[in-house]
């Protein structure tokens, strides 16, 4: 395989990978430098002209030459021409100009030196095109002109005699100036264009490499690999191993490329490998060989480790028509990208080829992202209140505030949409801090309209909880409102214990401190929640809701339940069932001794104004809110 894709490459190409090359110019930087060529090619020029003249030439002889070095200049000034032909113009000037000083100066030794002078003028390039061009055209100078002309070449009687002799030792010099000064262009830039740590390419390697890719018109293609739990090896084994896992994941992608191929590491825990003059199933298959080589064990440090990985895939055939080269490499790592995040989002170890949805999913999730700065100033967000009721009975016990954000032209933006981009950007923080703020207050209010305390419940984000800044907001917010600490109830979801368990501990602490009550919300998930509620201050569990649904059918999710709730009554915590939406699941959570329940059969979310207060309610209990 590897053998016909090779047969198939232009042999530019295949002579071109095995010379020393670095990066390429930057368009600009490339722009810039051909300007300062030009003006000194045609500076040479015009100092050829007075330097025949002074040193006795007649002007008809003089004057010829300096158009010859003037001549290619014109190519090498439209625009139209590529870089190769403009670079290639521009140098056979500059050793046009070299030829013309030997001829002016009766072949005088010192002005060979000249040649030399102007390679290192055409290393500024870095290209091979322009050494190329300038190794031709010492070989015609010396052993052609040097041929019929001696004199006018050389000013020695052996050069004269054996011009050819010559030409091959002064060509031989020239060739061993330009790889000398491209093989230090490659030489000079490996540090900045491979990562330290694993030795292979880096993320702005690969980006030049696929632009170049790209700019040929050759198929490309791009795997991007994202460890699964990588976190996890870091945080359990340590740094050290981390680093391990990761060098021989490199070593293996490596191993696992074909000639032609570059694997990099982009960042972190994601590597990617460009596949030159691949695409579609072949790039899928790839990825599927690379995900295979990644998964085999690792021996590190003495033990042995299993790592997985997650696979995005994206072609050059992904890539709008009128994308063209600039910017279609970081296009097409954005795309694999995305094939990565569903890759993820459906489980890891497995690899997803990018489709056109992906991106226009992403461009909505960025547009909303963008409204979702300035939200609370512009009035957009909605609180809504939902009941918390008695099983026995039906009383209502208190509220839950669920958060709405009603967009201006999409309407009502599902939590689901939204919350997760809040908390990635930050903006939760302060969203976050409306809603506590809001929730207070209307329990406050509805307090002092029944002359009795209704309770309220309003849930942390991991971000909020993240900063010791939240127990000042909680604060603050019953101060300003006057509701009573007791009558607020703060729930966080098992996901924010993983983390920085003990700070976590730490901020609950504090908040309890306050007055308020603490819950768990969609309990029995999973984290050992057993074991973090002995260590926690948690006053309520809240049964997630994928169990109450399950109760019709009994077996595992009765007991369950049974379990949760007779855990909870030895800790002397409340239990809230969510999500109740039948008679059947009330009747199997009143048999198990579950106190409260929240759902549709009970009450929907209602906005502040329609929510109808009891003419009763026992104040002895909290419900806790969830901002969702």
């Amino acid at each position: 395989m590897t053998g016909t894709a090779t047969a198939r490459r232009p042999l530019r190409t295949v002579v071109g990978a095995l010379l020393p090359e670095g990066r390429r110019l930057p368009d600009e930087v490339w722009r810039s430098r051909h300007r300062a060529v030009l003006v000194l090619a045609a500076a040479q020029a015009l100092v050829l002209l007075p330097l025949g003249l002074l040193l006795g030439h007649p002007l008809p002889h003089v004057l010829p030459l300096v158009v010859l070095v003037l001549a290619p200049l014109a190519a090498a000034l439209p625009r139209r021409w590529g870089r190769a032909a403009s670079s290639a113009a521009a140098t056979t000037s500059l050793f046009a100009a070299s030829a013309v000083l030997v001829d002016l100066t009766g072949g005088l030794i010192e002005s060979h030196f000249h040649f030399f002078v102007m390679v290192g003028v055409a290393a500024l390039y870095q290209d091979w095109v322009p050494f190329g061009v300038g190794l031709g055209i010492v070989v015609l100078h010396h052993g052609v002109l040097g041929t019929f002309l001696p004199h006018s070449v050389y000013d020695h009687h052996d050069g004269m005699s054996n011009p050819w002799g010559w030409t091959a030792l002064h060509a031989g010099f020239i060739l061993a100036a330009s790889c000398a000064h491209l093989a230090s262009w490659r030489l000079n830039e490996q540090q900045s264009l491979h990562d330290t740590l694993t030795g292979v390419a880096n993320r702005t390697q690969l980006g030049e490499v696929l632009e170049r890719s790209l700019a040929d018109g050759r198929g490309t293609a791009v795997v991007l690999l994202d460890l699964d739990g990588f976190k996890a090896v870091n945080d359990l084994r340590g740094s050290a191993v981390g680093d391990e896992v990761l060098r021989a994941v490199a070593q293996r992608l490596r191993g696992g490329a074909r000639a032609g191929d570059r694997v990099g590491r982009l960042d972190g825990d994601e590597f990617a490998v460009v596949l030159d003059g691949a695409g579609g199933e072949n790039a899928t298959r790839a990825a599927a060989r690379f995900l295979a080589l990644v998964r085999e064990p690792l021996a590190v440090d003495g033990q042995e480790l299993t790592v997985q990985a997650s696979g995005g895939v994206a072609d050059s055939a992904t890539l709008d028509a009128a994308q063209g080269a600039a910017g279609g490499g970081e296009q097409l790592l954005r795309n694999a990208e995305l094939a990565v995040q569903q890759a993820k989002a459906a489980g890891g170890d497995r690899a997803v080829t990018y489709a056109e949805a992906m991106g226009q999913a992403a461009t909505d999730r960025a547009l909303l992202l963008e409204d979702l700065a300035g939200v609370v100033e512009r009035g957009e967000l909605e609180v809504h209140y939902q009941a918390t009721v008695e099983l026995d009975g039906g009383a209502t016990e208190g509220f839950e505030a669920l958060l709405r954000w009603r967009h201006p032209r999409r309407g009502l933006v599902p939590p689901l949409e939204f919350v997760p981009l809040a908390e990635s950007s930050g903006h939760i923080v302060a969203i976050g801090t409306w809603v506590l703020r809001t929730a207070v207050l209307q329990a406050a209010r509805w307090s002092r309209e029944q002359g009795r305390p209704v309770t309220i419940g309003v849930n942390l984000s991991a971000v909020q909880l993240a900063g010791d800044e939240v127990v000042d907001v909680v604060a603050g917010a019953l101060r300003d409102s006057g509701l009573p600490a007791r009558q607020l109830t703060l729930e966080i979801t098992e996901s924010l214990l993983v983390g920085d368990f003990i700070g976590t501990a730490a901020r609950l602490e504090r908040l309890r401190e306050l007055g308020a009550r603490i819950a768990i919300d969609d309990f029995g998930t999973g984290y050992s929640s057993l074991s973090y509620l002995r260590r926690l201050p948690v006053d309520i569990v809240k049964i997630d809701r994928s169990f109450v649904g399950d109760l019709s059918g009994g077996g595992s999710a009765t007991t369950l339940v049974a379990s949760i709730v007779e855990l909870a009554r030895s800790l002397g915590l409340d239990v809230i069932a969510e999500g109740v939406e039948t008679e059947q699941q009330a009747g199997a959570l009143r048999a198990l001794n579950c106190g409260l329940a929240q759902g549709y059969l009970y009450a929907r979310p209602v906005s502040a104004g329609q929510v109808r207060l009891p003419a009763t309610a026992n104040p002895a209990t909290a419900n806790p809110a969830t901002v969702r």
